[in-house]
């Protein structure tokens, strides 16, 4: 009975050390974890159907978690590193954030980058910016992390002020 449960806590142990070392697990003591979207009209609801539908993108962020003693998320920021391609040409971008939402449903905007109307222009249809330090609740940096699959990135534009390119949030 003894050399069973000796073996039975030795892979806990394993097991647990695994999690601990893994940078993008939600639970790890990791300072950072990266989340990853793929960007595209066609999820956006309703789905774009204008001239800006032949564009795509992607989209990393890199959240900067404080950790208490116990692993919970004190603190967070994040940067956004956002690439878009296939534009009409002079596409203005007007805001990018993440919502909550599966895919199809829309939902509240959680954490705006702070980009602004006039601050991008897609002056060849294509182009990227970047936002450092955008600062998240901690309580929102917990939900997205815990199942990020329930929220999305989204670029809105002028001529589609809801959305142009939308993605569901991943872990990377």
């Amino acid at each position: 009975m003894k050399r069973h449960f000796a073996a039975a806590l030795a892979v806990v142990a394993a097991l647990t050390l695994a999690a601990c070392n893994d940078k993008n697990s939600p639970t790890s003591p990791s300072d950072s974890v990266k989340l990853t979207a793929q960007l595209s009209p066609a999820n956006e609801v309703p789905i774009v159907t204008n001239a800006e539908a032949t564009g795509s993108g992607s989209v990393t962020v890199t959240m900067h978690l404080t950790r208490d003693s116990a692993g919970t998320i004190t603190a967070a920021t994040a940067d956004f590193s956002v690439t878009l391609t296939g534009f009409p040409v002079n596409t203005p971008l007007t805001m990018a954030h993440i919502h909550t939402g599966g895919v199809g449903v829309s939902g509240a905007i959680l954490v705006n980058t702070g980009l602004t109307a006039g601050e991008v222009t897609l002056s060849t249809g294509a182009g990227s910016f970047s936002k450092t330090g955008v600062s998240i609740p901690a309580a929102t940096a917990k939900d997205i992390l815990a199942n990020p699959a329930q929220f999305y990135f989204n670029v809105h534009t002028v001529s589609n002020a809801g959305g142009v390119a939308r993605g569901q949030l991943t872990l990377s």
